[in-house]
């Protein structure tokens, strides 16, 4: 019996480097879920072997803020020079339609849903430790040692907002990060808040 018919926005969010892509994928290929990837907008170049439209959508700076003149965003944020973001429209297909979304975001798009979209659940993505962080970020070899260092210490800061999310999953393997979100995304369905008008109206019950 299914109490509850609305679609679902799910946000993925945490410290660059903390394993979110990772975490979001292992999800995608576990069973007994119905979930949508929505996927990110950004102006920073595509790294050896992500693909347009798949990973990310990489446009330029200059059609980036044209589409937030246009209030074409759910969602985005500026870091070491370029916008991360969420176009809107994908989106709110997808939750007419009933689809659970999962958005893999930054720490500060995320306060932004949560501002848009208040019934949206939000998910920190959390590290061990700042070391293994900071190892993450040293083997993804993407960016200067300095650039690590400013995501560290931008990782202190997003860890101390926490407080502002729903739940708070620490990614100490993929596989139990993965499945502690499902498990976290089922009983969302599940919530009084979620379910209880429907469940009254298929009662009759006023």
């Amino acid at each position: 019996m299914k109490l509850n018919d609305k679609g679902l926005l799910v946000v993925l969010s945490g410290p660059s480097g903390v394993g979110k892509g990772t975490v979001r994928s292992a999800l995608f290929k576990m069973e007994g879920h119905d979930l949508v990837y929505s996927v990110s907008m950004t102006t920073r170049g595509p790294r050896v072997g992500e693909i347009h439209g798949k990973e990310y959508y990489f446009v330029t700076r200059e059609e980036f803020e044209r589409n937030i003149r246009d209030g074409k965003m759910l969602e985005y944020a500026e870091f070491v020079g370029n916008y991360y973001g969420t176009p809107l429209a994908g989106v709110q297909e997808h939750l007419a339609a009933g689809r659970e979304v999962v958005l893999e975001i930054e720490v500060q798009g995320a306060e932004q849903v949560r501002a848009k979209m208040p019934d949206a659940v939000l998910i920190f993505i959390a590290p061990p430790s700042l070391d293994a962080l900071y190892k993450r970020l040293l083997i993804r070899g993407t960016e200067s040692e300095e650039h690590i260092r400013q995501r560290i210490e931008k990782a202190k800061r997003e860890i101390n907002m926490a407080y502002e999310y729903d739940y708070i999953v620490v990614n100490d393997t993929v596989e139990n990060a993965a499945d502690k979100v499902l498990a976290i995304i089922r009983s969302e369905h599940a919530t009084v808040k979620r379910t209880l008008k429907n469940y009254k109206k298929m009662l009759g019950v006023e």
